[in-house]
């Protein structure tokens, strides 16, 4: 007896499992992302990682905009507009599809402004007025920083 009700315990907790990923699943697809393609070893990614790294997943890029770190010859889940071969190479992705992206990093004022630019091309509901609130970003990084 015990055991036939632990299996229908079981059954209703798949059950639960596979609703959750069916509802849930396609949304989390449908959302915008930024991929960073990067290679082993790249000074530049390190540098991105250092200088803007620690704010961005606080800005309001980041939070429109998840990262996602992937090898420059790895499997990245969507279509390009044209193969990545510059490491790294930030690819703004929305419901599967490149909507633009930033090749190389050129320091974290460029990074961001360019940011700014490729998140206006997002539909209204991803993106904001353009406005970049430095501020903002410069305080988050400092969060991260601090001792």
């Amino acid at each position: 007896m015990r055991t036939m009700a632990n299996m229908r315990g079981l059954w209703r907790v798949l059950l639960i499992a596979l609703c959750a990923i069916v509802l849930v699943g396609p949304g989390l697809a449908e959302g915008a992302e930024l991929v960073m393609f990067e290679s082993p070893g790249c000074p530049w990614c390190a540098r991105w990682r250092l200088e803007v790294g620690p704010a961005y997943p606080r800005s309001d890029e980041g939070r429109k905009a998840p990262l996602r770190v992937v090898g420059l010859n790895g499997d990245h889940g969507f279509r390009l507009q044209s193969p990545v071969v510059v490491s790294p190479t930030f690819v703004l992705v929305e419901n599967g599809q490149e909507v633009g992206r930033i090749v190389g990093y050129p320091g974290a004022d460029f990074f961001w402004g360019l940011l700014v630019g490729l998140m206006k091309r997002l539909p209204a509901k991803n993106a904001e007025s353009g406005h970049h609130d430095m501020k903002k970003i410069e305080l988050a990084y400092s969060e991260t920083t601090a001792p």
